[in-house]
């Protein structure tokens, strides 16, 4: 993303930059129109790198994903990622996991957060299915045993068949999934915003969510214009924290546009996700909102 979304948690909590710094700094010196258009580019690569849309960063890349090629087919999806000394084969904890895998096709439907499993050489793999041609863009969210911390690299993989891109569903307040009802309170905005699921089923609030890779929700956004990526962590910890029926966010979006969300949550032994659409605009900053700082079912 070659602008920025930030989420944080409240509290003093999880804080995490979405997407690098906006525009292109100002030239030094008399360098030439060439120069301009060099540090333009280079710009735009630390951004795309910075948000998950770079399959090389920080000598780390994700290779080549060999995966079926058409929704037909069932066969297995697999993938190694590199780094400075080879082949990865060991990961530090994240989020209970040690790759998050994230696919969603290029118009923002079709999403999937899924949990490959590693093989001893460093190979990841998991049975896999396409639900429909198109292009779609894979995430490997990982923090490599003494690497540089969390890192988000992603490649598209073209699935073959006729393609009917889906136009990105309406701004709305409400998601119902799986028989439950997830409402968002709150507006995506360039100063900072408090972001409120609350999830009922049957008309009843849902008070015993069930934690899900260490928190009681997740929240993935996806600008809809390039998929740049960001995966959080709500308000509060698990034991300390009211299983429901609210999950809360702290959201800026330094420029205008439309942006996907999908909520993870986990109940009755199941995760479920409620997915929505999202509008930045400009407003005045939210008395006290907290600092923010730069710095992904199955």
């Amino acid at each position: 993303m070659n602008d920025r979304l930030k989420f944080a948690a409240f509290g003093g909590g999880l804080v995490v930059l979405f997407g690098a710094a906006l525009g292109i700094g100002a030239l030094v010196g008399d360098r030439s129109g060439a120069a301009s258009a060099e540090t333009a580019d280079h710009s735009q690569h630390e951004a795309a790198a910075a948000t998950g849309l770079q399959n090389s960063r920080s000598g780390y890349t994700l290779g080549e994903i060999s995966a079926p090629a058409t929704p037909d087919q069932q066969g297995a999806l697999r993938f190694r990622i590199t780094g400075p000394q080879g082949t990865v084969t060991q990961y530090d904890n994240l989020h209970d996991k040690d790759l998050h895998l994230i696919v969603v096709r290029s118009d923002a439907s079709q999403f999937r957060h899924v949990h490959p499993t590693r093989a001893a050489d460093g190979t990841w793999s998991l049975d896999w299915k396409w639900a429909a041609p198109g292009s779609y863009r894979v995430f490997a969210d990982f923090s490599p045993t003494g690497g540089p911390g969390e890192l988000v690299l992603s490649r598209t993989v073209a699935v073959a068949g006729n393609v009917t891109d889906k136009p990105l569903p309406p701004v709305s307040r409400t998601a119902d999934v799986d028989g439950y009802r997830v409402t968002l309170a709150g507006d995506l905005n360039t100063a900072g915003s408090e972001l409120n699921f609350t999830i009922t089923r049957d008309g009843k609030p849902v008070t015993d969510l069930q934690p899900y890779l260490g928190a009681y929700a997740h929240l993935v956004a996806l600008r809809a214009t390039d998929l740049a990526y960001l995966h959080v962590h709500p308000e509060g910890e698990v034991g300390k924290t009211a299983p429901g029926p609210g999950v809360a966010f702290h959201a800026q979006a330094p420029s205008d546009g439309a942006y996907r969300l999908y909520l993870d949550f986990q109940h009755g032994g199941t995760v479920h996700t409620a997915e929505f659409t999202g509008e930045t605009s400009t407003a005045a900053p939210a008395s006290g909102a907290p600092a923010q700082h730069g710095g992904g079912h199955s």
